[in-house]
């Protein structure tokens, strides 16, 4: 690997997705970082950390340093972004990799230097940033750049993005801080109120995939759950079925078709020809909720496709921006920003 490493980073609130210009993605890793809580030392970074999400003692704390796609924690993510960068480069510290990392579309000029900063810390020599639902256009092989409209919906963990896109650049754009990490906070409250079960997000997010939907109907499956009972403190294991999962996702899922909704009504009626001739495109790990693609087209009217591997698309077009970087350099943000002394 050469000097100067180009590197694309999907900095996600669920994971951090690391792809290498010619190699494609390497790294896909949970955004968890374990640490002593006196010494501040850091324990375990990724999916070692994640195993420790409320197993752990009272000195040692597993956090996600990033919630609903923004920094949370500066120092902690700078850790978390210097670890995968190093174990990216082979921990070879001469490498200073040139990185385009991807935002949300509504973050503020704080939590976009927040990023940058983060980035040129962990290691990098020059940051830029794009756009989620632009990175994730171009990770799903859309032709962006022809005067023509594109939709993308990348449903995340911390955040929904939903974008029309023409000549490269973002047209009509709403990002709302809901994403998987809502849905299963929702199973999690659901749970506790219609059965007096407490169980944690992860049980959440695997009732979610297993036995979820978002279109009633569609699917009808149980799984069995267990956690500890509300009233006599004891554990305690409770069959889940599709329809408590649906009932208790409604509220998340009816936020996310309100942002569509609102993108589709500010869309010039040129692009909305476009969209409805070549569909919508569902990138993001959240569109891997059973039935989401139905609902979307139930109520929006337009063919919804699922992107072929989404969960990979920002990664994938973060990549691809930094092979695009003298033609889009110039509606990046923040572009070219460069660390001290490099």
């Amino acid at each position: 690997m050469k000097l100067g490493t180009d590197m694309g980073i999907d900095l996600g609130t669920a994971t951090v997705l690391v792809h290498l210009r010619g190699k494609g993605v390497v790294l896909h890793e949970p955004s968890v970082v374990a640490i002593e809580q006196n010494s501040r030392q850091v324990l375990a970074v990724g999916e070692a950390a994640q195993r420790m999400l409320g197993r752990t003692p009272g000195n040692i704390v597993a956090v996600r340093p990033l919630r609903e796609g923004v920094i949370a924690d500066f120092t902690v993510t700078e850790l978390m972004l210097r670890h995968f960068i190093a174990k990216v480069c082979d921990r070879r510290r001469l490498l200073r990799p040139r990185v385009v990392a991807c935002i949300p579309a509504a973050t503020t000029t704080v939590e976009q230097k927040a990023v940058v900063d983060a980035v040129i810390r962990a290691g990098a020599r020059e940051a830029y940033l794009i756009e989620e639902p632009r990175a994730a256009a171009l990770g799903a092989g859309l032709d962006i750049f022809h005067p023509c409209g594109h939709m993308v919906i990348d449903i995340g963990g911390g955040t929904t993005d939903v974008a029309v896109l023409s000549l490269g650049e973002t047209v009509v754009t709403e990002s709302i801080r809901v994403g998987g990490d809502k849905i299963d906070e929702a199973i999690v409250r659901y749970v506790k109120k219609e059965f007096n079960l407490l169980i944690g997000e992860r049980t959440a997010e695997s009732l979610k995939m297993e036995v979820g939907t978002a279109f009633p109907g569609h699917r009808a499956k149980e799984s069995e759950v267990r956690g500890r009972d509300l009233l006599s403190g004891l554990p305690r294991s409770l069959t889940i079925k599709t329809k408590h999962v649906h009932e208790a996702i409604r509220e998340p899922l009816e936020q996310i078709v309100q942002c569509v909704r609102h993108v589709l009504e500010r869309t010039p009626p040129e692009l909305a020809g476009d969209i409805i001739e070549r569909g919508i495109v569902l990138t993001g790990g959240g569109v891997l909720l059973d039935g989401i693609d139905r609902l979307l087209t139930g109520i929006t009217g337009v063919p919804v496709y699922l992107a072929q591997d989404p969960k990979t698309c920002v990664a994938k077009g973060t990549g691809r921006a930094l092979e695009l970087i003298e033609r889009i350099s110039h509606s990046l943000i923040f572009p070219g920003r460069q660390a001290a002394g490099v």
